[in-house]
């Protein structure tokens, strides 16, 4: 079974960038199509981009294409997500996730798989 550990959450102002990673461990990475999600306080958890587990298939929320970036190294089993640009609307708890699939797809739902989430809060 795989662990997933966000990281690199912090404070920013506005317009400024951030990147998150998400390393794994305990398991396989390869055969694992994997997100981000956010949550913002008071609100559901909200999709904000995925990744197949050949890199070849991704999928951007609207309210991020064209600022948000992911992308995956298997062979060091990290995923990121390079965040430019950002809004006071970003402010959220970041989470990575991951699914085992034969296929490879960026789906937005269905993850199994969880880490503990870090903070990105973006200050006007």
């Amino acid at each position: 079974q795989v662990q997933l550990a966000e990281s690199g959450g912090g404070l920013v102002q506005a317009g400024g960038s951030l990147r998150l990673s998400c390393a794994a461990s305990g398991g396989t990475f390869s055969r694992f199509n994997m997100a981000w999600f956010r949550q913002a306080p008071g609100k559901g958890r909200e999709f904000v981009a995925a990744i197949s587990w050949t890199g070849d298939s991704k999928n951007y929320a609207d309210s991020v294409k064209g600022r948000f970036t992911i992308a995956r190294d298997n062979a060091n089993k990290i995923m990121w997500l390079q965040m430019n640009s950002l809004k006071s609307t970003d402010t959220a708890i970041y989470y990575c996730a991951a699914v085992y699939s034969e296929l490879p797809k960026a789906p937005t739902g269905g993850y199994s798989t969880w880490g503990q989430g870090t903070q990105v809060t973006v200050s006007s």
